[in-house]
């Protein structure tokens, strides 16, 4: 036998984490990291957060899952505060940003289904997308490297350039359910929308009674200095998908909607067997109570920040290597003159500082949002020195 016993689907690295401690990992044989990718803008509070463990430990000696055949006192706790914090009227929880994201697209066809008009069931959704790894989720971007060897593909998408208002404004017909769009594209390269853009897309939802729907799965969640990055667009989205820091590290994930969207999610439309076991919520609850803390937000826009200016006084040092910086709040991504994935490996495997590569040869940079200005001096030292010594590759 030749397989690996793990499927080997993941081109891993030789960087082999055991323990976790704030904004550090630790490896085997005990060789320390700088964790500036928090298992891709998963950690939000990064690892071993004393609020989160003790939470997570209790329940786990309480309770930890019954199904969705009984009451949830814990999801409707958690729900409430949800509701009570955002634009949404209604949560349904999940185990992932994918199941998120399909709950999303289910949501927004269930909507036309129940007005009276099926026919409305393609989304559109935008070029370089990343909307997870399900079937529906890979039918919803155009990105070849997601889709090739998994067709027949889901249909009812239709695709356009990100960020160009005019080109998906052309896609709307008799057809159309509404807009699937990340407001911060991650995996596809950093990339903000504009203002123009996104708000132009909220006008056109209501003047062709569409739904907006928001992928804030790597965006969301406090990371770019606000709650959700819509609200540095003054825009509100119909239904969202939220991850990764929903949790802290535990799988959690969840769809909100307002009460109109959601009209067509009745009993028997949708489910999960763990989604929103107690043991999630109340990791979701203790990740929630943290962000939620007088200040905490305000932080995370300060480091922001101050990230963001250390990235840009850095880039005249290394001009052969850097061209700029993308993104907002501890969501930043340095665009890179060649290959971005050669300098994160460089980054990781000689200075012991862990990013993310994206596409566009853009880096990555995802912190927990519990970060001081001791860590992004610490950070700046370690990228300056890794910019210093790194030779690109003769192809780049």
């Amino acid at each position: 036998m030749t397989i690996t016993a793990l499927m080997p689907v993941y081109p891993r690295c030789g960087v082999r984490p055991v323990r976790g401690e704030g904004v550090y990992l630790y490896g085997e044989n005990g060789e320390q990291y700088l964790d500036f990718a928090a298992g891709i803008a998963v950690n939000a509070l990064g690892h071993g957060h004393p609020k989160l463990v003790e939470a997570i430990a209790k329940q786990a000696a309480t309770l930890m899952h019954v199904s969705n055949l009984y009451g949830s006192p814990q999801g409707e706790h958690f729900a409430q505060r949800l509701v009570d914090s955002t634009f949404a009227d209604t949560v349904f929880f999940t185990n992932s940003g994918a199941e998120a994201v399909e709950c999303a697209i289910k949501t927004a066809r269930r909507y036309h289904f129940a007005n009276g008009n099926p026919q409305r069931h393609t989304l559109i959704t935008f070029n370089n997308a990343f909307h997870g790894r399900t079937l529906g989720a890979i039918s919803a971007t155009n990105q070849p490297k997601m889709r090739d060897g998994f067709e027949p593909l889901l249909p009812g998408f239709a695709y356009a350039p990100f960020d160009d208002l005019e080109a998906a404004l052309a896609l709307i017909d008799e057809n159309t359910a509404g807009f699937l769009v990340e407001p911060i594209q991650g995996e596809g390269g950093l990339r903000p929308a504009s203002m123009e853009f996104l708000q132009g897309l909220r006008k056109a939802c209501d003047e062709h009674g569409l739904l907006l729907v928001l992928d804030e799965v790597q965006c969301g969640y406090g990371r770019t200095g606000k709650f959700f990055a819509h609200e540095l667009y003054g825009v509100t989205p119909d239904i969202m998908a939220v991850a990764k820091g929903i949790g802290g590290g535990f799988p959690l994930g969840a769809c909100l909607a307002t009460e109109e969207a959601a009209k067509g999610m009745v009993i028997g439309t949708h489910g999960s067997t763990y989604g929103g076991n107690p043991l999630s919520m109340a990791a979701g609850e203790a990740v929630l109570d943290v962000i939620q803390e007088p200040g905490f937000l305000d932080h995370v826009e300060a480091m922001g920040k101050r990230l963001r200016s250390t990235l840009e006084q850095m880039i005249p040092n290394f001009d052969h290597l850097f061209e700029e910086v993308r993104g907002h709040g501890l969501m930043q991504g340095l665009k890179m003159k060649s290959d971005s994935r050669r300098f994160v490996a460089h980054c990781r495997d000689h200075h012991g500082l862990l990013l993310v590569a994206a596409g566009e040869n853009v880096i990555r940079i995802l912190p927990p949002l519990t970060i001081d200005e001791s860590h992004i001096a610490e950070f700046a030292t370690k990228l300056s020195d890794a910019a210093r010594v790194y030779v690109p590759a003769a192809d780049d």
